[in-house]
């Protein structure tokens, strides 16, 4: 004999049965054109040549276009999630959808990119500062960052080679230390590295990489040629 439902149980099943599709959805592959037309909120800071972010303090925005797919849509989710820390990045990764990263992603990743794709780099030449080749490797950077600084070993981690100097000190700063309510990177990995350095040596190292030949650029939105 079979025994109906109640209604209330009905109901409740019937609710969790058409919530279970859109919960099961998953976000596409990153589409470069769909992201062109989600990226309005990034260009005022990263579509403008040498523009300079003033918290938590001053430097130059970091270049985005020509930077690892994976690695975009990664620092995206930390900023989303909270792992990041940064008031202007997490309000702006908070309002987006996992698609919308994924196309945002892709189309930085894309963006002033020949079209055959980037020739690959060379070996960056040994640190002509010993200071910087001791620092390097004393924190074994190539290890995961690859030895040009522009081709990790996965493309989850960051092209560093020619990105700005004051950024990458920065960036460094806010892996070594995660304490503050407001700024802030919390990676084991990278707050173990970076620890290992005084301010002056992470200066040193961050200018080291900002000299090497990269990839990434800054490309100049139409609104602001």
């Amino acid at each position: 004999m079979k025994t109906a439902l109640s209604p209330m149980f009905a109901a409740l099943a019937l609710a969790l049965a058409a919530t279970l599709p859109a919960q099961a959805q998953e976000a596409k592959p990153g589409d470069a054109k769909a992201g062109a037309a989600k990226v309005a909120m990034c260009i005022g800071c990263h579509g403008i040549v040498g523009y300079q972010a003033t918290f938590p303090e001053v430097y130059r925005v970091p270049k985005i276009s020509g930077q690892s797919e994976k690695y975009l849509a990664a620092a995206l989710e930390a900023y989303r999630k909270g792992d990041r820390k940064h008031p202007s990045m997490r309000g702006i990764a908070g309002s987006l959808t996992d698609q919308d990263i994924a196309d945002v992603a892709a189309y930085y990743a894309h963006d002033g990119v020949p079209a055959g794709g980037a020739p690959e780099l060379p070996a960056a030449p040994p640190a002509a500062n010993a200071q910087a080749a001791a620092l390097l490797q004393k924190g074994a950077c190539v290890s995961c960052h690859g030895d040009n600084f522009s081709k990790g070993i996965d493309p989850s981690y960051p092209k560093l080679a020619g990105q700005h100097a004051d950024y990458l000190y920065a960036a460094l700063k806010a892996y070594r230390d995660d304490t503050h309510h407001t700024w802030g990177r919390g990676n084991p990995v990278m707050a173990g590295m970076a620890k290992q350095y005084s301010e002056a040596e992470l200066k040193v190292i961050a200018k080291y990489i900002a000299s090497l030949p990269g990839e990434l650029k800054t490309v100049p939105q139409r609104k602001f040629r």
